[in-house]
Parts: structure tokens; sequence; C-alpha cells
């Protein structure tokens, strides 16, 4: 390489220098290794090998690297003994590399070269009041060092370390001698484990060794902490490896009684105070995360009589006077009341849903019922959402008991009805803490007996236990473990001595901090609530859905041919339901939910098939209550789904509508059901019979229509992604140096390229949204070797994910294909394309639970546009236009305001209807995608927790990450839980891409 074009680049691969004797040869590599490179290969060929690159014969070569924080920036030097193809020498004047080094400390360069022997010479500098030293290597190539950077600037070895740059393309500064380190940070699980708990450790070492702190292991809970010695271990970058698909924790957990004792605690601090700890991160229930507290309150008294004993000095007691704690709440119970979602619930729901899935074929074999007790001491939301994932008949949780004594004739009365009806099994969902309205304990067994003697059934109780702690951890959870982790770190930064404890939780969909006292007392409340008979305060501590969710289970859970729910026969409607665009996980529980809530109100609800073609052609059948037995676990479209539009035959669409007496229509799909519900209600002047209320249930894998944060299918879909790197990841581990590029779908929309891409490790990830340039595959290859190098002979797999439209030029086989070029032989690279499997499979608990939700609410919300539509007023003495008619001669519902046809969404935990004609604004037509997103700090965190960017030996980053996180204080808790039940705070703004 020649010296201008060393100049006219910061950024660049590696180095090639040319020896023309073996003594040369060895002169360089022993200058270059003082200097601080380190070694990656030297090798001796007995016969010397073809350099087409040089037109010379390799006699031996020598690969050195130079690490930086910056990976673009890393650089690897060849230095090669080569000779003619006669057996001459070479000349060394054709290499003439000019380097340049900025740093801070000349005198240390000057005690260097002169330690080594080496000749230099020092240029006195008055604007920057130091010496620039100028040197050459043993071949004569120039090296400078001076106090600014210019364009000559490389990355240095590890005693030249990098400072952090404001903008890109400045030129590297670099500094001698480590920085110093923000804090010190423990780390320890406690209380029961639950998957996520390891991607939540994982983050949190990553991001401290970003955020240029200590991150330490304390194996074992709080018996680590007091047993200290080799229980507290200073925890590096590689330690977490492989903890995202890992369930359980892998530093431990156990119970600690000598913790609950003052002196144990004391014990604890002074081994904290040892490893120089002065924040620690507890992930663990309500009990663990007490004990956390409890041991901040009284730290500086720990810290005064371990003082006033002489265990540690006054300038350590100085040093160490306050300790900062944050906790996230680890439990499969999701039993925090400040928080929507727990580490651990989503995936405890998803083995218990696998399970009860599996039983329901044996069940139905042998018409069968089946009692599953599910934990939950105190919190009946596993128990609930099992119960509605699963189509469960009967449920039994804390906090809401039976309303009668004789509840057992109540129960066998339900389960008989839906038997009766035609049903083949009974599943009765009970959480380990269900109790009657005396509070006397509900047991699995007690059911049974009821359900044998009672109606005489073959029933078997299953108690699932500790199989629902176990597994991986599903997407979700990796997601919130892996999100609260950074923001544990970034609430350790920003706190100051009088920050109280706080817990990172996540409401409204977004991450948040809150004293964690007050959360815990909320917490406490609950069981207290239920202590006293106070059922409806229990359920008002739960989250917003809780309550709307066991009132909806209720509706349609059972057949009710005589139900109270019944509606007088002039407010019973005709509704009717299609499906459009792509086959997306959930469309099919959605359907179940609101064909059996429409049966037991009394409307009849009927199925179109086929999508909008089925409905030009009058596909049309009215459903019964078994017609859809067994649809909540199934994936795919039953009803039939296609992209096609209705604009074609508008007028056959119509005809169809009168017909069949349609009095509203529900359309689940995606962009193509938003855009065909949007020309139907554009149409209406035309065409009198779309003059019915319109609920679009947006279903996606894709995730890119407006008015939601979430479509049905998207976690599904998620959830595939995830598990298939997980596996492909695992056959790229064996090879040790391969990377697998993966084409995800989502159309122009990045979702689920990136929130796969987090839960699931990816080393980078390409989406539309940020689309694909040589400059990035230049930084992304750099850090891909630059690790590999690192890792020479204990490489690990890797992967990265690659949107299928992230860009029109460099397709996902061009970009595995750039890849391996330019590897420099460090690693290859394959491809694997997912396709379709992203929209099959059974859909995932939580995409069961949003469309039982959604299709609820999309009822309630139809039913009361259609009695709105019903109104007709007295127009007796009114005169019209010849060109219009009156009221009376339309058919009984007739809707045609705007607000009449519009999308549910779900808004943070929150479900609101948006009129399709106000989404307008919120969408990108040409792209197909939302004008804005909320997952952008997921974005953020994919490229430094893979380390792109972060100085992975030293710590410190160059990327910035904006934290995301809300911080709520105890009043906002209080007013959240008191009488306003809503938070401004939480209505925060989406990012516009």
């Amino acid at each position: 390489m020649s010296a201008s074009e060393v100049e006219s680049s910061l950024s660049f691969s590696h180095i090639a220098l040319v020896a023309s004797t073996a003594e040369l040869f060895s002169k360089t590599v022993e200058f270059y290794l003082d200097l601080g490179l380190s070694t990656v290969r030297q090798i001796t060929n007995d016969r010397p090998l073809r350099d087409v690159a040089h037109c010379a014969r390799v006699v031996s070569e020598a690969w050195l690297h130079l690490f930086a924080d910056r990976p673009e920036n890393c650089i690897t030097l060849r230095i090669l003994h080569a000779i003619s193809d006669d057996g001459a020498e070479v000349e060394n004047a054709k290499n003439s590399v000019r380097i340049g080094l900025a740093t801070q400390d000349t005198k240390t360069i000057k005690d260097i070269l002169t330690s080594g022997g080496y000749p230099f010479t020092a240029h006195a500098d008055p604007k920057a009041g130091s010496d620039r030293i100028a040197t050459h290597d043993p071949l004569g190539n120039d090296l400078f060092f001076m106090l600014q950077a210019n364009a000559f600037s490389i990355p240095p070895s590890p005693e030249v370390k990098p400072l952090r740059i404001s903008e890109p393309g400045t030129p590297i500064e670099f500094s001698l001698g480590p920085r110093a380190t923000q804090k010190n940070i423990g780390i320890l699980t406690s209380g029961g484990d639950a998957q996520g708990m390891n991607p939540c450790v994982r983050a949190v070492v990553r991001m401290a060794i970003a955020r240029n702190c200590r991150p330490f292991f304390i194996y074992e809970g709080y018996q680590g902490l007091v047993d200290g010695g080799a229980k507290i271990k200073e925890a590096g970058w590689t330690d977490v490896s492989g903890f995202l698909a890992l369930g359980g924790t892998m530093i431990g957990t156990a119970r600690c009684k000598a913790f609950r004792e003052l002196e144990g605690r004391r014990t604890g601090v002074l081994n904290l105070i040892k490893n120089g700890i002065d924040a620690l991160v507890v992930i663990g229930g309500d009990g663990s995360l007490t004990g956390a507290d409890r041991l901040r309150a009284e730290w500086p008294e720990h810290v005064q009589a371990l003082e006033k004993v002489g265990l540690i000095t006054k300038e350590t007691a100085e040093k160490y006077r306050t300790l900062m704690i944050v906790g996230m709440v680890g439990s499969i119970d999701n039993d925090l009341a400040s928080t929507d979602m727990t580490i651990g619930a989503c995936s405890s729901l998803e083995r218990i849903c696998e399970s009860v899935d599996a039983i329901l074929s044996t069940a139905l074999s042998h018409q069968r019922a089946f009692v599953v007790e599910v934990m939950g001491r105190h919190c009946g939301w596993l128990a609930l959402n099992a119960a509605i994932s699963t189509g469960a008949d009967y449920l039994f949780i804390p906090e809401a008991p039976p309303s009668k004594d004789d509840w057992e004739a109540s129960m066998c009365k339900t389960l008989k009805a839906s038997r009766d009806a035609g049903k083949r099994t009974s599943l009765v969902i009970v959480a380990e803490g269900a109790i009657d309205r005396h509070l006397n304990p509900i047991k699995a067994e007690y059911i049974k007996d009821i359900l044998s003697t009672r109606l005489g059934y073959d029933t078997r109780v299953t108690i699932l236990g500790h199989v629902q702690r176990g597994g991986a951890p599903a997407h979700f959870d990796r997601f919130l473990g892996t999100m609260q982790g950074a923001e544990a770190i970034e609430a350790i930064l920003r706190a100051k001595p009088e920050t109280p404890s706080l817990v990172i939780g996540m409401l409204e969909n977004k991450i948040t901090t809150q004293p964690l006292k007050e959360a815990i007392e909320l917490t406490g409340q609950v069981a207290q609530a239920i202590e006293s008979k106070d059922f409806a305060r229990a359920i008002s501590l739960r989250s917003a859905a809780f309550s709307k969710q066991l009132k909806a289970y209720k509706e349609i859970a059972n057949f009710n041919p005589d139900s109270k729910m019944k509606l007088p026969e002039h407010m019973r409607l005709r509704i009717a339901i299609l499906h459009a665009g792509a086959p997306a996980g959930g469309m099919n529980t959605a359907t179940r939910s609101a064909v059996r809530l429409c049966l037991n109100r009394g409307h009849t609800p009927l199925g179109v098939h086929n999508g909008f073609p089925g409905l030009m052609r009058g596909e049309i059948t009215e459903f019964d209550w078994l017609s859809v037995d067994g649809w909540t676990i199934a994936g795919g479209s039953k009803l039939g789904t296609n992209r096609d539009q209705p604009t074609p035959q508008f007028g056959a669409v119509a005809y169809q509508l009168q017909k069949h007496g349609i009095q509203a229509l529900m359309v689940i799909g995606g962009f193509e059901a938003y855009t065909a519900v949007l020309e139907l209600a554009r149409n209406r002047s035309q065409y009198p019979a779309f003059n019915i209320p319109m609920a679009l249930i947006p279903a996606t894998v894709s995730n890119n229509v407006p008015g939601t944060e979430f479509s049905l299918g998207s976690d599904t879909a998620t959830n595939v992604i995830v598990q298939a790197t997980d596996m492909i990841k695992q056959s790229a581990s064996s090879n040790r140096r391969r990377v697998f590029v993966i084409e995800v779908q989502g159309g122009n929309c990045g979702y689920l390229a990136v929130v796969a891409g987090l839960s699931g490790g990816s080393t980078t990830v390409y989406t539309p949204e940020e689309g694909v340039d040589l400059s990035r595959l230049q930084r992304d290859i750099s850090h891909l070797r630059s690790r590999y190098i690192k890792e020479l002979g204990r490489s690990e797999g890797r992967i990265t994910l690659c949107n299928e439209k992230a860009s029109q030029i460099y397709s996902t086989d061009m970009i595995a294909k750039i890849y391996e070029a330019e590897s420099g032989g460090f690693f290859g690279a394959r491809t694997s394309v997912l396709g379709h499997l992203q929209q099959g499979g059974t859909p995932s608990p939580l995409d069961r639970c949003r469309a039982n939700t959604m299709a609820v609410d999309s009822i309630n919300w139809l039913q009361g546009k259609c009695w709105e539509g019903m109104d007709v007023p007295n127009e007796d003495n009114i005169r019209l236009p010849s060109d219009k008619l009156k009221r009376k001669y339309f058919p009984p519902v007739y809707s045609s305001l705007s607000d009449s046809a519009a999308m549910i969404g779900v808004i943070g935990s929150e479900v609101r209807f948006t009129p399709v004609e106000k989404l307008v604004m919120h969408t990108d037509f040409k792209r197909r995608v939302p004008r804005t997103i909320w997952w952008g700090a997921a974005r953020q965190l994919i490229d430094i927790l893979c380390g792109v960017g972060v100085d992975i030996e030293n710590g410190g980053c160059t990327a910035v990450y904006k934290s995301c996180a809300i911080d709520l204080t105890a009043d906002d808790l209080m007013r959240l839980y008191g009488q306003n039940r809503r938070l401004s705070k939480l209505g925060g703004s989406l990012t516009t891409v």
C-alpha cells in the first residue's frame, strides 16, 4: 500500500510490509510487538509459497493486529519475508508507508523507543505544548506520534487507547493508560429462577462494559454475597456468550438464611467493599428486591460499624458511603403490581400452553376432562392467560374466586352445557393459590373428584410444576430482559446519592424506572386485599388489561344458550368476519372469540371464505358454536385469505352485503385489509350497502400497519425467527468460524429484523429504514474480522439478520458473498432464508391473548356503532333535496360517519379504535409502512451488545445509546393505581422514521 493510500483513509483492513531478508523480517516483527501489537499468526514455509499480490514467494510471514474501540479502525499488519521467483532479494523501498498516531503522553512513547534501542527525533510543537516524535521501523516506514489527531491517525495498540469522538469522520485521538472506571457493579439473581434472567444478566454485563463500568458476578444470589471470595468474580464480555438461549440463571440462585440476619448482611457489605462494588443489580421476585432495598437502607450503618472495628479504613468508608440498588423482576407469576409484564412470565405461559395443547389431543381422543394446575400463589395472571390461550372451559384464580358458595354446581352446569352442545373434552385451569370467597383453598384433586362423581367424566389431573420454569426463554422475555438490563445500567449512571432504590418495569409498552419500595408495597397490597376479601381492589392492582381479559374470558368460555347476556331481538345483529392479506398467527383465535361472543349475545356470526373474492362470489356461511372449536391453537387462516382488493368489484361486494343482510363487518388482516376497509369507507356515497360499521383487526407478521404497536402474528413470527437463529447459531458455532446471513420477512418494515435480532443475538441487522451501503458493510466486516482474529481458535458462530427489502442492490446472497470475500480468510459466510416459516405454526400465547382482546373489543365496538346507526330521526316535517332519501328508506343499520370504519390497535396496554381515514396521515402508502415506530431503542442496543464500537477488553464505547426509560416517582405510582388509572408520562411519542 502506498503512502498516498494510507493518507487518504482512516478506515482500512490491513497493511502488508515486505522484508527482503530474514533478519529484517525478525527485526520488523520485534519492533511492532514492542509497540504493543498482538501476534495472530506467524509461520515459516518449508517451500516458499507464491504470493500473487507481491509477485514474489513468501518464506515467512507474521500477522499482527491492532485493536480499537471502533471496529472499523482495527488493522491487521502482515509482515512478509519474500524473495523473487529466481531467489533474489526483493526491495524494501516499495513499502514507504507513513503512519501517524495521536497520543497525550509523548514521554511514554520516548521511553518505549529508548528501551528498545529505536532511533527517533523530537520536534517542538509550540501550539500543542508537546513534542512531536518521528521514527521509522526497520523497513524504513515512517511513524509519527503527535498530540493532535490528524488524517494519518490509525488505531493503536492496547497501550494506546482511543478516546471518544463526537462526530463521524472526526480523526480519532488516542490516550495512554487506562480510563477511569465509572462504576463497579455487582449482579446477582435471587429467589425462584425465571426464563429471561440470563438475557438480562448478559445485557447488564455488556452494557456495563460498554459504559466503561466493571461488572461482577455474584454467584448463588445472596448466599454468594455473604460467602464472598470466589463467589464474587469480575465478569468479562465473553463470559455471557450464549446466555440468550439459556433458561434458568447461569450465575445461580439460593435461599440464604444468613442474609436475613444483621450480621449476615454486614458480611455481605464487607465483601462488596472488598471488591470495590458500589452499585448492585438484583434480578428476582418481590422478596429478593425487598432484601436489596433493606440492604441499601442499612448501608451507612454497616459501613460505620466496619470502620469502627477496623475492617475498613476511614478513606474506604468515605469512598463507599452509598450503595445504588437497581432491581428487575424475574418472576414467572407476573406478580409485581406496577408492571405489565415481568421477566419469565411469557416463557412460562409458553410452557403451559405447549403442555396443555398436547394434553388436549389425548383428551379429545378419550373424551376426557383434565384439571391442570399452574403456578400463581397470589396472582392469577398465568392461569387466566393460559385459559384464554388454550380455550379452557373453567378457571379458578385467587383474585376472582367463585361468587357462589355452591360453585361446584355452577361449574358442573357450565361444563355439561358445553358437552351437550357436542364438545368432546372439558378443561379446567386452576392456579395453585386458587380460593373460594371464604378463602378456602380450591385444589385440583378436589375438582377432579367433583367432575368424576357428579358428572361421571373420566377426569385426570396434571400439575405442571417446575416445567413452567424450564426451557429456553421465549422471544418476549429475551427482549424484555435485554431492554431492562441495559436501562438498569443507565439508571445506575444517572443516579445520585439521594436517588432511591429503583426497579425497572414496563407499563404501556414502555420501559420505566420506579421507586422500588413503593412498587413492592403495591404488590403487597394485592395479598392484603385478597386476605380481607376485597377482590375488586386486588384486581385493580393488576395491569389495566387484567380485569378486561377476565371479563372477556367469562363471556366466551362456555356455550350459554339461555345466557343472561342474550340481547333483545331488535338489538341482535348479523356480523360478517373476513380474513384478508397474508396468513398470520392469531387470525383463527380472533375469529373464534368473536363468533362465540356473538352467539352468547344472540348475534348471528357469518364467515366469509377466501377473502374479498369470496365475498364477491357469496361464499358466506353461518357459524355455530362447534364450528370454531379448536381454532384457538390453529395457525394460518381457517376461513382462507388472499391479498385481493374489493376495488374491481365494488358492485358485487355491495350486492352480497345486501343479499345476506350483513349489518357489520369485521376484517382481520394486514396492510391489504387496511387499504380495503379504507376504500370501502371512501365509496360509501356510491354504494349505500357500505354504510355499515367496519372494524379492522391488524394481523400481519410484518407489523407494518399504522394505529397499533402490535399486529396479530408478529409475536409468533418473531418466536419462529428466534428459534431458527438459535439452531443456526449452534451450527455456526460448531464450525467455529462461520457467519450466517439470515433473511427475514417484513416488507419495508424492519420490525421483525430488529426485534428478533435483539432477542436472537444478531451481530447486526439490515433494515429498509437504514438501508445498506458499502461503508456499512465495510464497518460490519471489519468488526467481524477483528472479533474472529481476537478469538482465533475459540471463535463463536454469529448471525446477521437481513430484512427481505433492506436493499434493492445488496441482496442477502450478495451480502454473504461480500462477507466471505472480504473476510481475510478468518471466517466464512452462509445464507439462510426463513421464508414462509414465519407465517405458519401454532400461534404464540401472546398472539392468542391479543387476538382474544381485540376480537371482544371489536364486537363491543361494532355493537355500539350499529345501535347508534339504528336511530331513525323524525323527518316528517323535513324537506330534503330531490337527490337525497330520508333515513327511514335505508336499512335498519346505517352508519355513514367516518368514525364507523376504524382499526383497533394495541397502544401500550390499552386498546384504541382509530378511524381508518385518520390513519392516512400516519401512513407511507408507497412503502406500505407507518410513518412512526416505537422500537428504535432496540435497534441502538443490537450493535452495542454485540460489540460494535465497544472496547471489549478495556471498556468504553463510541456508539451512542439514548435511554428510553420513563422515570416514575412514588406519586406517579399512587396516581396510576388510585382513581386516575392514567398517567400522561406514559403517553410518550413514537419515533418518526
